[in-house]
């Protein structure tokens, strides 16, 4: 009687474990679902006064130049108000790349001492202490690159701008290290000891095992994690806003001050009135950066996916 009914109280537990983990599944999609919806709907808004030109750039009358320039400026208040995306992604990109290139070289470095070399009680050790990185506030890291090292890269490149690309970068990279580290371990930890084994027999050295074996098994995942890491470098807000000088410049020069999406909607949307051009236009700015990073996500999930099933195999 008691074995009955312990059985059924297991078969009751199981049961709805199994229908709260599938209820929050729905829940995630659907959330997702439903920030599109939200996004898109005010950021289809913009085109009610705007055009799709407006958001390359705009001819207007240069009193400087005496006449009618094509400008790719996001410049909200003035007698012309600009909403040009060009500037912000040359923000955004000039500094999530360099953030995801220094991330993924430190990141990978730290991943295969982790995995590869360094004994279970370094390791055991070591790793909690690097995935605390991603427990520090951003707004304590950007606040640190504006107070700190901003000075120290502006005396040792002898830059113009104090506040530039390149400082951004290096504080989101901080951000993104621990997502790099975990993947990059995660993806060289499953590949199967066997192969290390055969690279050791045929007489490869432990570094040649690495390089040759364990890196071109594991690429798949490293490379899941770099795309996850330049999403993350995209997403990232306190830090660009408080370290890159939020200037919205159309350039290529990662020593000049920029001004990137995330900044962008930060720095403006608590002062912009509702329901006005400006507003809309910020939510579409949103929109755009939403997408990008749900693909790259996606992507890089399809990436991860793949791995496992080509290990398993």
């Amino acid at each position: 009687m008691d074995h009955s009914l312990t059985q059924k109280t297991g078969n009751f537990s199981e049961w709805l474990i199994e229908k709260l983990l599938f209820l929050a599944g729905v829940s995630s999609i659907l959330i997702i679902s439903l920030i599109f919806v939200f996004l898109f709907k005010e950021a289809i808004q913009f085109f009610r006064t705007g055009t799709p030109m407006d958001l390359i750039g705009k001819w207007v009358y240069d009193p400087w130049e005496g006449k009618t320039v094509f400008k790719m400026m996001w410049q909200s208040v003035s007698e012309v108000p600009k909403y040009s995306l060009i500037p912000l992604f040359c923000g955004s990109f000039l500094v999530a790349f360099p953030a995801t290139v220094i991330s993924a070289v430190l990141g990978i470095g730290c991943a295969i001492y982790l995995a590869e070399i360094a004994s279970p009680k370094v390791r055991e050790g070591l790793k909690p202490t690097l995935e605390l990185l991603a427990g520090i506030p951003s707004v304590v890291t950007g606040f640190v690159m504006l107070a700190v090292i901003a000075t120290f890269f502006q005396n040792l490149f002898n830059t113009k701008f104090r506040l530039n690309a390149f400082v951004g970068a290096v504080g989101v990279s901080l951000a993104v290290l621990p997502i790099m580290i975990t993947i990059a371990e995660d993806a060289m930890r499953a590949v199967p000891k066997e192969l290390r084994d055969a690279s050791c027999a045929l007489g490869a050295t432990k570094w040649q095992t690495i390089w040759r074996t364990v890196l071109p098994t594991a690429v798949s995942g490293i490379s899941a994690g770099v795309i996850l890491g330049f999403g993350r470098a995209l997403g990232e807000t306190m830090i660009v806003l408080m370290a890159t000088g939020n200037a919205a410049l159309v350039t290529g020069n990662v020593f000049s001050s920029v001004r990137t999406m995330t900044a962008n909607i930060a720095a403006e949307l608590g002062s912009v009135a509702q329901g006005s051009e400006h507003y809309y236009a910020l939510f579409l700015v949103g929109a755009v950066l939403f997408t990008f990073t749900f693909v790259l996500n996606l992507f890089s999930e399809i990436v991860l996916t793949r791995m496992r099933q080509k290990l398993r195999m």
